[in-house]
Formats: C-alpha cells, sequence, structure tokens
C-alpha cells in the first residue's frame, strides 16, 4: 500500500550539490526528483554565509559558463561583493559575495520548484535499490537490496550476503516511510547529513547542522551494496547578537566600489545594490590562554570526536595548539543576512564547551558583552573515498549511482556545487546514451577538483586552492565563459544567444590582439612625449602597439592616443547584439561593461603572453598522456616490474589513462614507464 513513482534521476540532498545536480538533469529533459530532509535545507549555508573566495570564485563563474545556478543565485542575494588578490596576478584574482542565507536558500528553493521536470520533495531516503547487471542473482534481503532471487549456486556468496566486488546497477530508492521511487540514475548529495553528530564540549545531538534531522539509514545500505564509508569533521563558529557587538573596537570592512557578477549574464547595472560592512578583529593573548587552560575539555582532543577535520580551515583550538608562536589570529564578523542581527564569527570554529565558548568570545575586542545566538560546534558524518567513483563520478561498482559533494570527502558549498552539476550532466548523458562529460586539468578548476578526488586519496575533507591548479594562468576567473560556455552549449545547459555572445566575445578579442601586433609605432617626438608622459621608457626603433601595451604601466585604453585607427569595441558589440537579439539594442551601460570585459582580456592575453604559451605548450604534451587509455580489464599482476605500492594503487584507482595513472601518489615514474613498455604505446 506504500507510495510507487517512477522517475529518470533521482537525487538525494538538495543542498549544494543537490541543487545543481537536479537543476542539470531536469533542464536537459528528464523527470526529475531531489530529496531533501526539510525544506529549510535546500541551498543551506549552515557555515560561511558567503559564496566564492580563493579559488572558490574560480569554480562558482565555470559553474555558471557551463550552464549552472550557483553564480546567478549569489548575484540575486549578495549583501557584499569583494575581488580578492587585487595586488597579485590574475590567475589568483578570485570573487566573493557575503550571501543574505536565508534569501540564498529561498531563491534557490523557488529556482528548484519552478523548473520544469523538476519534483522537489521533503523525505528521507533510506535504501538504494540495486540489482545485478549480469552474471550473479541479486540475495534476497530484507534491507536496501531488491528481492530479485537468491544467490547463485556457482557465485560463492552466502544466501543475505553482496558480493565486496561485482557490477551492479541502481535502479531507484526507498524512502523511510516505505515509498519506493523507481530511477535510471541515483545521484547522492547527501552533504554531512549522513549519521551526523553535532559535538560541542560534552553536549552530543544527532542531528544534521543546525538542528536538522540526520539521515540515519542511507549509510547501512550503501554498505551493504559494497560502498565503503568513513568518518570526516567539520565544524562552526558562535553566532553573535549583532546589538551586542562593540564596532567601534574593529576595522569595518567595506564592499568593493565595482561590483564584479558572479554570473556571466550579469553586468553591474544589473546586480548593483547598497552593502553591507563586514568588520574585522583578532584574538589574543589572554583568548590563547583561555584554550590552552581547558583544552582536556575540548572534544577535538579528549578523543570524543574521531571524525577527520579540514587542514585548511581548522579550529580555533587547533590553530592555538599547533601555533604557539601566533600571539593573534585574524576574526571576521560577517553579517548572516539583511533582516537580522545574527553575525558570524568567522575565524573561530570550535568544538569548546558553550562556557568556554562564552569566556573565549568575551576575551576578545568588541566583543566583550557579546552575546552568543548559537553556539559553535563539530560536525562528524559519513562520507566515502570517491577513489571508488569514475572521472564522470558514477560508481565503479554500482551502475547509474553517481555522487557529488561532501560525501565524496570535499568541503565547501562551491566545491559540492561543481561536482553536482558535473555528476547531474553526467547521469543525464548516461540516459542520453552519450559518453560522459569529464573535463580536464586544463578545462578548468572544476577538471582539477574532481581528477584530485577520484585519483588522490584525500586523508582529510578537501578544499579547491589555486595552488593545485598547475595552469592557473590560463585557468582565470576572468574567463571562464570563453573556456567553457561551448562545453556548456554543446551540453543543452546554454542557450543559442548565449553561445553566440560568447563567440563574438571572443572573436572581437582575437582579432583586435592580431591587429594590435601589427601596428607600428615610430620613434617621432610625440610618441616619445607620450611614453614620457606615462613615465614609460623611449623607444629607439618601431615597435608594435601590442609590444606597448605588454608594458605594465600601459593598458589598451592608456595607448589609444598612438593607436588612431583602432575600430570602436562598443559599436562592433552593439552590432552584434543587434543582429543576435533579432534587431533588439542592448543599453549603453551594458555595451561599457562587456567593452571593459573585452579590454581586460586583450590586456591580460598580451601582457602575460609568453606565460601563456609556455603553459599551452605543456598542456600539449600533457594531452599526450591522457590519450593514452589502459583498457578497463587490465590485470596488474601481468605487469612485469611494478612494484607492488603501484600495482596496489592502481588497482585500486583503476585510471582511465596513462596521465590520470601518473597522478596517483605511490605510482612512480618508472612505474609509468612499466606501464606504458606493457601497454605497448
Amino acid at each position: 500500500m506504500n507510495v510507487e513513482e517512477s522517475y529518470d534521476i533521482v537525487v538525494v540532498g538538495a543542498g549544494h550539490a543537490g541543487c545543481e545536480a537536479g537543476l542539470a538533469a531536469a533542464r536537459l529533459g528528464f523527470e526529475t526528483i531531489v530529496f531533501t530532509v526539510s525544506m529549510d535545507s535546500v541551498a543551506l549555508m549552515p557555515c560561511n554565509p558567503n559564496i566564492g573566495g580563493s579559488s572558490k570564485g574560480h569554480l562558482v563563474r565555470e559553474i555558471d559558463a557551463l550552464g549552472g545556478e550557483m553564480g546567478k543565485n549569489i548575484d540575486k542575494t549578495y549583501i557584499q561583493s569583494k575581488m580578492l588578490n587585487v595586488s597579485k596576478g590574475p590567475a589568483v584574482h578570485s570573487l566573493r559575495a557575503q550571501a543574505d542565507k536565508v534569501e540564498y536558500t529561498k531563491q534557490m528553493r523557488l529556482t528548484l520548484q519552478k523548473q520544469e521536470h523538476l519534483t522537489l520533495r521533503q523525505a528521507e531516503v533510506a535504501e538504494l535499490i540495486v540489482e545485478p547487471v549480469t552474471g550473479i542473482n541479486t540475495p534476497v534481503t530484507d534491507g536496501s537490496i531488491e528481492k530479485s532471487g537468491s544467490a547463485s549456486p556457482d557465485s560463492g556468496i552466502a544466501e543475505g550476503e553482496l558480493p565486496n566486488t561485482g557490477s551492479y546497477k541502481v535502479t531507484g530508492v526507498r524512502t523511510f516511510s516505505g515509498a519506493i521511487y523507481h530511477a535510471k540514475a541515483v545521484i547522492l548529495c547527501t552533504g554531512v547529513y549522513l549519521k551526523a553528530m553535532c559535538i560541542y564540549g560534552d553536549t552530543i545531538t544527532y542531528t544534521g547542522p543546525n538542528g536538522l534531522m540526520a539521515a540515519n539509514h542511507l549509510s547501512d545500505s550503501m554498505e551493504e551494496a559494497g560502498i565503503a564509508l568513513r568518518r570526516f569533521k567539520t565544524g562552526t563558529p558562535p553566532r553573535l547578537d549583532g546589538t551586542t557587538v562593540d564596532y567601534s573596537k574593529m576595522s569595518e570592512q567595506k564592499g568593493d566600489e565595482r561590483i564584479q557578477p558572479f554570473s556571466f549574464t550579469n553586468t553591474e547595472k544589473d546586480i548593483a545594490r547598497d552593502q553591507i560592512s563586514c568588520w574585522l578583529t583578532y584574538t589574543n593573548e589572554d583568548t590563547h590562554e583561555l584554550i590552552k587552560e581547558n583544552i582536556d575539555r575540548s572534544p577535538l582532543f579528549s578523543g570524543v570526536i574521531k571524525g577527520t577535520g579540514p587542514r585548511y580551515c581548522p579550529s580555533i583550538e587547533d590553530k592555538v595548539m599547533k601555533f604557539p608562536d601566533k600571539d593573534r589570529h585574524q576574526l571576521f564578523v560577517e553579517p548572516e543576512g539583511e533582516f537580522t542581527t545574527e553575525m558570524y564569527l568567522d575565524g573561530l570554529s570550535s568544538s569548546m564547551p558553550e562556557d568556554v565558548q562564552y569566556r573565549v568570545v568575551h576575551s576578545i575586542k568588541g566583543l566583550e558583552n557579546a552575546k552568543i545566538v548559537r553556539p559553535a560546534y563539530a560536525i562528524e558524518y559519513d562520507c566515502i573515498s570517491a577513489t571508488c567513483l569514475k572521472p564522470s563520478l558514477e560508481f565503479k561498482t554500482v551502475d547509474g549511482l553517481f555522487s557529488a559533494g561532501q560525501i565524496n570527502g570535499s568541503s565547501g558549498y562551491e566545491e559540492a556545487g561543481a561536482q553536482g552539476l558535473m555528476a547531474g550532466i553526467n547521469a543525464a548523458r548516461l540516459l542520453q546514451g552519450k559518453e560522459p562529460v569529464v573535463l580536464k586539468r586544463s578545462d578548468g578548476y572544476i577538471g582539477v577538483l574532481i581528477d584530485d578526488l577520484v585519483t588522490k586519496e584525500t586523508k582529510e575533507p578537501y578544499r579547491m586552492m589555486t595552488s593545485r591548479a598547475e595552469y592557473r594562468l590560463l585557468l582565470r576567473q576572468d574567463n571562464a565563459d570563453m573556456r567553457l560556455t561551448e562545453i556548456g552549449h554543446e551540453i543543452g545547459l546554454i542557450d543559442e544567444e548565449r553561445f553566440l555572445r560568447c563567440e563574438q566575445k571572443r572573436d572581437i578579442i582575437n582579432s583586435e590582439i592580431e591587429r594590435l601586433k601589427g601596428v607600428m609605432i615610430g620613434a617621432s617626438k610625440n610618441n616619445q612625449e607620450f611614453l614620457m608622459a606615462h613615465n614609460s621608457s623611449e623607444i629607439h626603433t618601431a615597435v608594435s602597439v601590442a609590444d606597448l601595451i605588454r608594458r605594465p604601466e600601459l593598458g589598451y585604453d592608456e595607448v589609444a592616443p598612438l593607436d588612431t585607427g583602432r575600430p570602436d569595441i562598443a559599436e562592433m558589440l552593439r552590432e552584434a547584439y543587434y543582429n543576435t537579439c533579432d534587431g533588439e539594442h542592448e543599453d549603453t551601460d551594458t555595451i561599457e561593461y562587456r567593452r571593459q570585459e573585452i579590454v581586460e582580456q586583450i590586456n591580460i592575453s598580451l601582457k602575460y603572453e609568453g606565460y601563456i604559451d609556455r603553459q599551452k605548450r605543456q598542456i600539449d604534451h600533457v594531452y599526450k598522456m591522457e590519450m593514452k587509455k589502459i583498457p578497463e580489464d587490465i590485470d596488474y599482476s601481468q605487469v612485469k616490474n611494478l612494484r607492488i605500492e603501484a600495482r596496489q594503487k592502481l588497482e585500486k584507482v583503476r585510471p582511465v589513462s596513462i596521465g590520470q595513472a601518473s597522478r596517483i601518489s605511490g605510482v612512480s615514474p618508472s612505474d609509468i614507464n612499466m606501464l606504458i613498455l606493457y601497454l605497448k604505446y
């Protein structure tokens, strides 16, 4: 008498990964249902109320360029925007926006609910329904496995058991209430909810973040299907009543005057608004002494917390104990939204007892009388090692089952959203009978992220950083549209008009760069005076305008008086957009914003041309290794002279190419040479 329905794709979880996965699948025309343990947890920001940041801003812009939603949603709901690392080179410039977290959730939930082919439902998914692909009948169980027969007498499997290895396919899910949802593909986006446990001091609650219900049953079903689990841990800081904070003792942190949207579909004019300030303060020696005196009461150090925490987002007690030479640590007091006084104390993540948290907070300048609205806590949860996934994010041993987000051992909203988008795309392509979309490390930060997760054994929650991207000068946040919009269009998530506009932008940039290289400037008196006025060295022979732009003190707009025959980029854009939009003209502000985008690309392309060309040559070399495919059924025991560690690592990861094999920790260049010889490449 239970509910029984059928969908093309089931998405388990509606966090940042689940939202992107569900929207991608539905927008590609597949009937999709997204489950959430609570409607209040859709696109929830249980930790930092911001999107973007160093390297993470790159991910968000790439999500947008491929047709995802995160960039558009933060553009609608930000309360402060800032470009980070502007004093450094363009490779590490990263956009970060403070979000109104309630509004962010509300707008994303509305987007899902209005999306054609998508159903959003509140329920706890408790079981996976899987069955064998070939050869082995699924054992009879009363758990997660579909009751489709008994174990084969020749399989060596005891009645009621599943083999540790084998080829299975997912056929649906069962909720805690007993409802069955048949599906051709399932995407796990469970975040930190699997057997979640929130801890501070001696207080332990078996809930998800912010007191939301945990998902306590799916873990057992996954293990029955042969999926190994482990425990990771993350944490949050206390939230304060902003009316009890003395901001006069802190440094005000304002947003940028010029707003840079995350979504390439927006301009500054589209999203401009009054911004809300954040505030900077610091811990001090008294703060650190309090923590040291009570460190035995910290569940992180007493052994209560078993899960592995993130290296790059440590708790305050971790920072104090591991860096005793530091006499202070930065803390940012950040608003949780426009219509609340609740403030997020960024940098004070902790699992210390409540009374210690109060004393620690009150020891900080400006927080002497602050009231805690929500205490800090750590949260433990079940997750997988993503080395059990293919680069498409499909499980190697369960056909049609995909996994994305923090369940894969990553941390962060942006990392989750990127994985969710790719999992949704590849689940849809599986149903379309098409090859999966696997971005290379040279395609984008998303490619680096997923390759790291599925290739390298992550012993702790993985966080994206610019240093992980070896081609970061090519993978800038400013050119994500030109790198990935064509791929998004081919997938079917970018419409024709947006694709054409991107191609027009590319054409204008390329043609103008070529023109600039051919326009020569002589060493006339007027030209020398111009260069001296701009603190630029004289020229002794004719040089191209492109060569002048390469100088640090000059740029495309600065050399305009010397380049008298240059075309009007604004007019070129106006004409291109007119032709694209069936005779509609863009307004002047939009044209000027798009012109500035093109000028920025021209300047970067010319100033960093030598470095960019060198990275392109490196990519060409690596590409040859990626094209050397490894057969799926290779027996590594037959590869002579492989070291035992390399054989074990290769067998575990099952890389798809020589290139991926070369990136596995524990596999040496000599091992790769043996593999190449064996495969006769």
